[in-house]
């Protein structure tokens, strides 16, 4: 019997639209993906959530929300979904071994930042290391911090630092950035923001928390040493999408198109979250709009005749 809805991802889009689905006794379920928890996972500290004043810990606050999902009725599944069928209704998806059947899907997989995948910056991800200075640039507060990426999305990551951090140091691996002329002669312009051109890290310096840097040349191979306190990447983000490709319309990076609101390109299938957010990125904006993917399949529902 196929589900009424079944929920990919569980980020702060995927918890909110079990909890709005759930609420609506449509039973979803969520396949929760491995890792689950999206993006906060990495997060240590939240503090920019409301409700709460004190903060917690990104696992913490995660946990939260499954733990609501779960208390209203909410079945879980600890998989990846591989590939699906969305053709024809039922949907059909497959998650390891296991063929699930759906009348309506909230797509909610979220989006992956990319890192440099140096055994250091692993470590101390959520010490120092960082690829949200929206969420964490708070506690950066009189340091000395460095940013690596030449697009728009550093210069802006740079120029928001710059309202707690004592220096910013952008990284690029080139002589001339990728960025808009408009967002170039903005970070160019900032007192606090320097550049550090031809360079690449190669190793996160400190143990427990980010101590400095060790910088390679790009040009001449030799390397030196930087201070810093804090590191964060701004070299893009990549959508979970690849196992969506041909079953939903999606822009050349791979982020899914919405029509109508929540609403993908197959009607019963909706979206939430970063999957297809690409310019706010926060767990707020992500839970808002799985509430709205929520709603919007349970009406859906109601109109197919396949509802509560």
């Amino acid at each position: 019997m196929a589900h009424k809805v079944v929920i990919i991802g569980s980020g702060p889009a995927g918890l909110t639209a079990a909890i709005y689905a759930a609420r609506a006794n449509l039973e979803p379920l969520c396949i929760e993906g491995v890792p689950w928890g999206g993006q906060l996972q990495l997060t240590t500290e939240v503090e920019n959530y409301p409700g709460f004043p004190k903060g917690l810990l990104g696992p913490e606050m995660m946990q939260l929300f499954r733990d609501q999902a779960e208390r209203f009725g909410t079945k879980f599944l600890t998989a990846n979904v591989e590939k699906v069928d969305f053709s024809k209704r039922p949907f059909k998806l497959w998650a390891d071994d296991n063929l699930i059947e759906a009348q309506a899907v909230v797509v909610a997989t979220g989006a992956s930042a990319m890192w440099l995948d140096i055994p250091s910056e692993t470590r101390l991800r959520g010490h120092g290391v960082s690829a949200c200075a929206t969420c964490d640039g708070f506690f950066f507060k009189a340091k000395d911090v460095a940013v690596i990426g030449g697009g728009d999305t550093a210069m802006e990551e740079a120029t928001f630092l710059t309202k707690f951090a004592s220096t910013v140091t952008i990284i690029h691996r080139r002589d001339k950035l990728r960025a808009s002329k408009f967002m170039q002669k903005r970070a160019m312009e900032n007192p606090k923001i320097k550049f550090r051109w031809n360079a690449v890290v190669t190793e996160v310096l400190g143990t427990q928390k980010v101590e400095g840097l060790r910088i390679k040349d790009t040009v001449t191979g030799k390397e030196d040493t930087m201070k810093a306190e804090g590191l964060f990447l701004a070299i893009g983000h990549r959508p979970n999408t690849d196992f969506l490709r041909g079953a939903l319309e999606m822009d050349d990076l791979g982020y899914l198109k919405i029509q109508d609101n929540t609403k993908s390109s197959v009607e019963g299938v909706f979206i939430a979250g970063d999957v297809f957010d690409k310019r706010y990125r926060q767990a707020i904006t992500a839970a808002g709009s799985g509430c709205q993917a929520a709603i919007d399949a349970e009406r859906w529902l109601e109109q197919q005749h396949a509802g509560p």
